[in-house]
């Protein structure tokens, strides 16, 4: 039996800490025994308006590992909102388990329950692990939900526009990098064959880019070998190879003090959230070994904008093409800034990010 008076255990001080450092409004950790759910929804910060943010599924090594993942993936929903230009803020769900075999109808469900309690201040939609049809168990729970099916009035899955935004990112930095922002005859590798990676490789074939591709998983493997002339990489030795640009599409943290180390290429740009480890050393990593990086908040904010004009309820898929291809030009703008104030990327585009933050935040203050 815990005592009042009883003293805080580390791992309690670790918890607050984090939420503090990243500056969290929000934390919610969600349980229910009956169906095995064990979630937690990061809200990080509501200037721009409700928080929004994918759900992801995952099958961590422990829950501390979760909570580390929503605080920063939140965190990251924050930043690529500002700097797409939306009215929303930033916010983040994680289910805890291995999707193939927990999820279903009855866990998704469970979940909605959870989103729908706090009254509209998150809203969710897919990630890694989730699809439409995930939504829609969500929906029947909570009006709180985007990305919803076409026959439901939703815009559908996201992963296209999410796609399109990295390759759009991609072909920026091949401009910044090479002068020409052709792809073609490039070697890319995707790191990742989920939803994302499998349509931007899709993009990437449509322009005679040479691709290269690795995943823990032989099923996805499968699926992109048989529609597509790609060659396959093991995962363990993506970092072993030599290409142009290095697409991570899967989860965060690749770019560390080993892997920066051994990668041998000219472009980092992909869809996954949160690739750099720590963002001010291995940001800096980066550009002491002359590799160009892409910001992911920012190239990978197209699936953001396709559920965000969902959100809005006028939902006009050309216009949110247009504004997704505007990813081209603001991330050349990141590099005119980095040239300008010697700031890394990922510090220079926070910084774009933090500042409509901070002057949308003053024009809702009372006059």
């Amino acid at each position: 039996m815990i005592e009042v008076n009883e003293p805080l255990k580390k791992e309690e001080v670790s918890l607050f800490s984090g939420i503090e450092e990243m500056n969290h409004e929000q934390v919610v950790f969600c349980h229910d025994k009956a169906t095995g759910l064990k979630a937690i929804i990061a809200i990080h910060n509501t200037v721009l308006g409700p928080a929004m943010g994918g759900t992801r599924m995952w099958h961590y090594a422990s829950d501390q590992e979760a909570l580390t993942d929503v605080l920063r993936l939140s965190r990251g929903m924050t930043l690529k909102n500002a700097i797409a230009g939306l009215n929303i803020g930033g916010g983040k769900a994680v289910l805890i388990g291995d999707a193939r075999k927990l999820k279903n109808e009855a866990l998704m469900r469970r979940f909605g329950k959870f989103v729908n309690s706090l009254g509209g201040k998150y809203w969710t939609a897919e990630d890694v692990n989730m699809s439409t049809k995930d939504m829609e168990y969500v929906r029947m729970e909570t009006p709180y939900v985007t990305g919803l099916p076409d026959f439901m009035g939703g815009s559908g899955d996201p992963s296209p526009v999410t796609a399109y935004g990295v390759y759009m990112g991609m072909k920026a930095s091949a401009k910044k990098a090479y002068g020409s922002e052709k792809l073609e005859g490039k070697k890319v590798l995707v790191q990742g064959t989920g939803n994302v990676g499998t349509y931007l490789i899709e993009n990437l074939i449509k322009e005679n880019a040479k691709v290269l591709i690795s995943d823990i998983f032989e099923d996805k493997i499968k699926k992109i070998t048989d529609r597509f002339p790609v060659e396959v990489v093991a995962a363990d030795q993506v970092f072993d190879t030599d290409f142009d640009i290095y697409a991570p599409c899967a989860l965060g943290g690749t770019l560390n003090d080993e892997n920066i180390d051994k990668l041998n290429c000219d472009i980092v740009a992909g869809g996954a959230n949160n690739q750099l480890l720590d963002e001010k050393i291995h940001g800096k990593a980066l550009v002491n070994k002359g590799i160009l990086y892409a910001p992911d908040f920012l190239i990978n904010g197209g699936g953001i904008t396709n559920v965000y004009y969902e959100y809005e309820g006028n939902y006009n898929r050309d216009r949110v093409m247009n504004q997704t291809e505007r990813i081209y030009d603001t991330t050349l703008e990141v590099f005119d800034l980095c040239a300008k104030s010697g700031a890394t990327p990922q510090a220079a585009a926070i910084q774009i990010a933090e500042n409509r933050i901070s002057a949308i935040g003053n024009n809702k203050l009372p006059l």
